[in-house]
């Protein structure tokens, strides 16, 4: 059996600021659960990893934003994301009395102690939780594995392999996905992103390798050139004989309702994207490439991954 969680409102969210309407929020957290999604994520808490100017509603998670859907989605259909680093304690139970009822902690790889406290706290409240482990293109597979385990040991339901970069390939997320099951009882997870437009070939050997949780957004709309398409991956699955509990034609309609009122959310591939995606660089590299000819910024990318400068 398959997880499906919709990260939209978070993940799409860096395309247009995180500034989603409220109404829209609510009635596309709606319109996602009655279509089967399992999970819907609403936003971060208290803002991603970098402050952002301006910041929309999806990427604070506020308080009275979490009351506002759970209005109109049962909280255990409600997800929180967040970064260790920018809450403290009181904002689990604010969270969890606002109506979320699982919480995402992004861990950070080379620090993780305090996020794991955080999560023990988690489970303590009764959330469900997950450890998302970011940039797994560029961990040492022997520090994934102590992550995965000590995630699993601090009580989380779902470890996330989080191809941050775009730049896995099928063999490589099915060679991480068998070593986490190795070494965690804690079911897998796979969030990808769509740099090399490898995110549904992804998912695919994710789930044939035993992942049971996978992110995907309406449209893809996404961090860089997006996410797994929800659309395509509710497809593939009905093509497979596991159309039990989803309502294609419902999450199609919200589709369409979003690329009529966002222009961020239409599908792209922008060049530069693809660039980082095949040096397995991050986003965050991108300010570092030249603008202009796409062949300067690709003799650019080359250079930061010859030089290591990741």
């Amino acid at each position: 059996m398959v997880i499906n969680l919709d990260v939209t409102l978070r993940d799409g969210g860096y395309r247009n600021n995180f500034d989603f309407p409220l109404d829209y929020a609510r009635h596309h957290a709606r319109e996602s659960v009655a279509a089967g999604m399992e999970w819907i994520e609403i936003g971060y808490r208290n803002g991603s990893f970098k402050p952002r100017p301006g910041i929309g509603r999806t990427g604070l998670g506020a308080d009275d934003y979490i009351r506002a859907l759970a209005e109109v989605v049962p909280p255990e259909h409600l997800c929180m994301i967040l970064h260790p680093k920018n809450i403290t304690e009181d904002d689990l139970p604010r969270m969890y009395e606002a109506g979320a009822r699982m919480v995402r902690f992004c861990l950070p790889s080379g620090a993780p102690e305090a996020g794991l406290d955080l999560l023990s706290r988690a489970v303590d409240l009764g959330f469900t939780t997950t450890v998302n482990i970011t940039r797994v293109s560029q961990l040492d597979g022997r520090r994934l594995a102590e992550l995965a385990a000590m995630s699993g040991d601090s009580g989380a339901d779902v470890v996330y392999l989080a191809d941050s970069n775009g730049s896995m390939l099928p063999r490589e997320v099915s060679r991480l996905v068998t070593l986490v099951r190795s070494v965690t009882d804690a079911a897998i997870g796979l969030h990808a992103h769509n740099n090399l437009g490898l995110a549904l070939a992804n998912a695919i050997a994710a789930v044939e390798a035993g992942a049971t949780w996978i992110d995907s957004s309406v449209l893809g709309m996404g961090k860089g050139p997006g996410n797994l398409v929800t659309e395509q991956w509710l497809a593939y699955l009905g093509r497979h004989g596991r159309t039990e509990g989803y309502d294609l034609g419902r999450v199609l309609a919200l589709a369409h309702r979003m690329e009529g009122e966002f222009a961020e959310a239409a599908p792209s591939l922008p060049l530069p994207d693809l660039v980082l995606g095949h040096f397995d660089l991050s986003v965050e590299e991108r300010a570092k490439l030249p603008q202009g000819r796409i062949s300067d910024a690709f003799s650019a990318a080359r250079e930061l991954t010859a030089t290591g400068a990741r």
